[in-house]
């Protein structure tokens, strides 16, 4: 059964690459483009893993992640991509149970797919 990633993210050029890497490797991608959106198509899609942006239009992420966790009662893994580097926000992430926090500026693809694939194997 193909995995479905939801990519809640708004810059076009990371949805692009993100979704481009994902496909190739086999995976469903699913794009929400805000926080409205986010929580709409993770009600409707189910995914088995999200990758999330904290700054969007709209609630930020961690508002989504909340809601995830807390009015869903979701364990839905959930590796964050941000440029958020701030210890505060690293912190704030674990404690809403993220299984990852990536810094856009330090991703590697490759590290990313290796986690996404680790994360999505257990």
């Amino acid at each position: 059964m193909i995995k479905k990633i939801l990519i809640v993210e708004d810059e076009s050029a990371i949805q692009k690459v993100l979704i481009d890497t994902l496909t190739k490797a086999g995976y469903k991608s699913i794009l929400a483009k805000n926080s409205q959106e986010a929580l709409q198509k993770f009600k409707e899609k189910k995914p088995d893993l999200i990758l999330l942006d904290i700054i969007m239009p709209g609630e930020s992420g961690f508002d989504v992640l909340e809601k995830i966790r807390v009015k869903y009662d979701s364990k839905v893994p959930v590796i964050i991509v941000s440029n958020l580097r701030e210890k505060d926000d690293v912190v704030m992430g674990k404690n809403l149970g993220v299984v990852e926090y990536i810094l856009k500026s330090d991703i590697s693809l490759k590290n990313l797919m290796l986690k996404i694939h680790q994360t999505l194997s257990n």
